[in-house]
């Protein structure tokens, strides 16, 4: 098996760090803890880390571009490492899940997220697994961007460490057994 690239996404800076749209980082560096390393060599655009997954040679990139300019970190590190795109794993909020809840999926639109809305459009596909992590709808009224780009509420904050825990065992899922057998096993209700 080659080489798998994980790409979690979220926005750089302290301003960001605990926000919903950097879910993509927690889970990241939650992963790498796990395998006693830190996110932190600088590579492409991105800060990297290199870990194994099980029995997996794993590439853990958090891009530095902003989110919305994810896509060409995901491109150079996939060229560099010589990742195929069904070794590819993006771990990304979703405003369409209720929070808690993590999902798998492979290949799709971007569903209005405009960090896979660019990924999609720099690797020229679609075809690579996704990791989402539910963060729920804004409340009735309120704009989605800033709601992404807030913090997590008190309440979400005692259950965060669960939900990015369950998102790191879907990730290692996708990796070590592939997408298929992850779906069944987190997609179920």
């Amino acid at each position: 098996m080659g080489t798998h690239l994980v790409i979690g996404l979220g926005n750089p800076g302290r301003k960001y760090e605990k926000t919903r749209h950097n879910a993509g980082f927690l889970v990241v560096d939650r992963l790498a803890s796990e395998s006693g390393d830190v996110v932190e060599k600088k590579q492409l655009g991105a800060l990297v880390a290199a870990v194994r997954v099980g029995d997996n040679a794993t590439i853990l990139a958090k891009p530095q571009s902003f989110m919305n300019l994810s896509g060409q970190p995901t491109t150079s590190l996939r060229g560099y490492y010589k990742v195929e795109n069904d070794d590819i794993v993006v771990i990304h909020d979703d405003v369409d899940i209720p929070f808690g809840e993590v999902r798998v999926k492979s290949g799709g639109g971007h569903g209005g997220h405009n960090g896979l809305r660019d990924i999609n459009q720099k690797l020229g596909t679609n075809r690579y697994a996704r990791v989402r992590v539910g963060v729920g709808r804004p409340p009735q009224g309120y704009d989605t961007a800033n709601y992404v780009l807030g913090r997590f509420s008190s309440e979400e904050n005692a259950s965060l460490d669960e939900l990015i825990g369950r998102a790191a065992d879907a990730t290692r899922a996708v990796v070590a057994g592939g997408v298929a057998s992850a779906m069944n096993t987190f997609n179920a209700r």
